[in-house]
């Protein structure tokens, strides 16, 4: 049985991740995050700017929750038949264009699932 706060937290993903997919034609789970209010576009931007170290500890969700989210958002990529393009965010600013972790144990998982976006599958495929 699917509890209420499971289904709030499915309908928020698939709101958000269908209104990022139609303006920008992919979603990313940090855009959504972004769209939920479980991050701001300046938590965003000080990890960008090498000001917050990992972003994971930023999000207003559990270790438990940020799981489920993942999975959902997961789930709506391959309903629309969205296809996985894993993305390496880079620091901004001045200096080298350092590789930005998401977590704070840069567990491969976590950072597999938070920096894929999915795309739009192009007809020729």
């Amino acid at each position: 049985m699917i509890s209420n706060e499971s289904r709030t937290v499915r309908g928020k993903i698939y709101k958000n991740a269908s209104a990022e997919l139609r303006d920008k034609g992919y979603i990313s789970p940090i855009n959504v995050l972004v769209q939920m209010d479980r991050l701001t576009v300046k938590q965003v931007e000080g990890w960008r700017f090498k000001r917050i170290n990992y972003l994971e500890g930023a999000i207003n969700l559990n270790l438990a929750k940020l799981k489920h989210f993942l999975q959902g958002f997961k789930k709506y990529a391959k309903e629309h038949h969205l296809k996985p393009s894993v993305t390496v965010y880079k620091s901004w600013g001045k200096g080298a264009k350092k590789t930005l972790r998401f977590s704070k144990t840069g567990n491969p998982s976590l950072e597999k699932s938070c920096l894929t976006h999915y795309v739009k599958q192009s007809d020729k495929e």
